[in-house]
């Protein structure tokens, strides 16, 4: 599957998470205090839960639930309860535009 536009870079507001569908996945990006944009797959590993509404705290996003906090640039879980990673994709951002491919994620 090739890239899909996932939203304008502009619709981003710093340090705050996103949810969008992309091929079917939901995805929460972040763009960071650096400037980078982060995509990781938007459901904890823990429950059913939206990450996408969490908190962005330095290089991490937090579940609201539950407290996990996942790394933006691995997926791995820092605390429990969720022991499990998320899916990490690549976000390229073209002309002010973010794209993501969905089939691939980032091998870390």
């Amino acid at each position: 599957m090739a890239q899909e536009k996932a939203c304008a870079l502009a619709d981003l507001t710093l340090n705050q998470a996103k949810r969008v569908i992309i091929g079917g996945i939901p995805m929460a990006l972040v763009l960071d205090s650096a400037g980078d944009v982060h995509a990781i797959g938007d459901t904890c590993t823990h429950g059913d839960i939206s990450l996408a509404e969490g908190f962005v705290e330095d290089n991490t996003l937090e579940c609201w639930a539950h407290g996990s906090k996942f790394e933006l640039a691995t997926g791995k879980p820092l605390t429990l309860p969720a022991y499990e990673p998320v899916p990490v994709f690549t976000a390229v951002t073209i002309d002010g535009d973010i794209y993501i491919d969905p089939t691939l994620t980032k091998e870390i």
